[in-house]
């Protein structure tokens, strides 16, 4: 998501509207063939030996049945497709759809996937837009084409269209009110959701924020009714469990967003700190948050984009988010060079330092020299939320 949110926040940087197209597939899993999956797993990835063999054991002699109270009817043999809940299930998947790249980049399409979950996108201006619209249907149409003859099939239908930009950019290519993807004219949407986040032609996040707090409340509601019969300890770990997992949720992505959308979350977290400590409705907030050692919003937010950054730099991985981001190279002695920096790239709007290119070297830069020295994941997150814990509460004690 932040790779693909990145490509599209360059298009507007660049005085460009971007159209995003999430592709919807029928049945993905069920229906992937098992002799090809290895094949491409030997030829293309150079899976073999016992690796391959302990694949094949998984792949193979799986059966299934349907069970209805006491009755269950005979097994089957499934000779086609892999697990949807299981944690190979994705990586399979992925592997067996690999070819899909090839033909996207071969367009001059941006694209990105997550198992069954593909969105592509791309830069469009007024004077090229019938030109870029008719690249995305031959592409979709190809794109088709390879499913079928890969035993999958691509659901236009149900796939989505998105045009995403500042109100002058969508204005400026406002005469494309539909795009062909596999031949189905998809009009173009308002608001779309990929991968659990609801993203808007503006890129307020706005409704995304409102589903994440209509969630959270119900869930309020509930933790409230039994709260007096749990001790303090079972209560935080529901809250953090049921709640604060939700306001964690890809929140990366909000990095930038406005004060009035972060003030809403940070309503959320507020009460349910109440909850948690049996208080009352108006009693201040932000003293609780400091005695139960919760990060404000605004601080869970950064301390993401931190973790993440620190991952790819250590993990070279996943390389579509490492080639975002570039090593400082100091050009005379200071006493910053031995600092792991980074270099923040030029932008021309607000809009875009809100990319993960520019947000991840931005926050990163800004923490202290114990923190970029750790070495270790553990370490940093220590270090990361001790030292973001005492910029939020030192700030407001400050205040007060």
């Amino acid at each position: 998501m932040l790779s693909v949110l990145d490509g599209i926040y360059q298009a507007i940087d660049s005085k460009q509207a971007a159209v995003l197209v999430t592709l919807d597939l029928s049945a993905a899993f069920d229906t992937i063939s098992h002799r090809t999956l290895l094949h491409r797993l030997e030829a293309e990835f150079g899976v073999t030996d016992t690796a391959l063999a302990w694949l094949k054991s998984y792949l193979s002699d799986r059966r299934q049945f349907v069970k209805l109270g006491r009755h269950r009817s005979g097994s089957v043999l499934c000779d086609l497709g892999v697990p949807q809940g299981s944690v190979l299930g994705p990586l399979l998947f992925i592997t067996y759809v690999s070819p899909v790249s090839d033909i996207v980049t071969s367009a001059g399409l941006g694209f990105h996937q997550y198992a069954d979950d593909t969105q592509i996108y791309f830069a469009m201006r007024h004077a090229t837009a019938s030109h870029d619209i008719d690249t995305l249907r031959i592409c979709t149409e190809r794109l088709r084409c390879w499913f079928l003859n890969n035993g999958l099939m691509l659901n236009p239908d149900k796939s989505e269209a998105l045009l995403v930009g500042t109100r002058q950019q969508r204005q400026a290519v406002a005469v494309v009110g539909a795009v062909s993807v596999a031949g189905v004219d998809l009009p173009l949407s308002s608001e779309l959701k990929s991968l659990g986040v609801i993203i808007d032609e503006q890129l307020s996040f706005e409704s995304h924020i409102r589903a994440v707090c209509r969630a959270c409340n119900f869930h309020l509601r509930a933790l409230a009714h039994i709260r007096h019969l749990l001790p303090l300890s079972v209560a935080q770990t529901l809250a953090c469990s049921i709640v604060c997992s939700r306001l964690d949720y890809c929140n990366a992505v909000l990095q930038g967003a406005p004060k009035s959308s972060m003030l809403k979350l940070q309503r959320v977290q507020n009460n349910l700190a109440r909850i948690v400590l049996q208080l009352p409705r108006r009693t201040h907030a932000r003293p609780l948050l400091h005695r139960l050692h919760w990060l404000p919003v605004e601080q869970r937010i950064t301390y993401k984009t931190a973790l993440i950054t620190f991952k790819v730099r250590a993990q070279s991985a996943p390389e579509y988010l490492l080639t975002l981001l570039q090593n400082r190279e100091c050009t005379r002695t200071l006493r910053s060079s031995s600092l792991p920096l980074m270099e923040i790239p030029r932008f021309r709007t607000v809009t875009a330092s809100r990319s993960f290119r520019v947000a991840a070297p931005t926050i990163w830069n800004s923490l202290p020299r114990d923190v970029l020295a750790c070495s270790t994941v553990d370490s940093f997150k220590k270090h990361l939320k001790t030292y973001l814990f005492n910029v939020a509460f030192t700030e407001y004690e400050t205040a007060h």
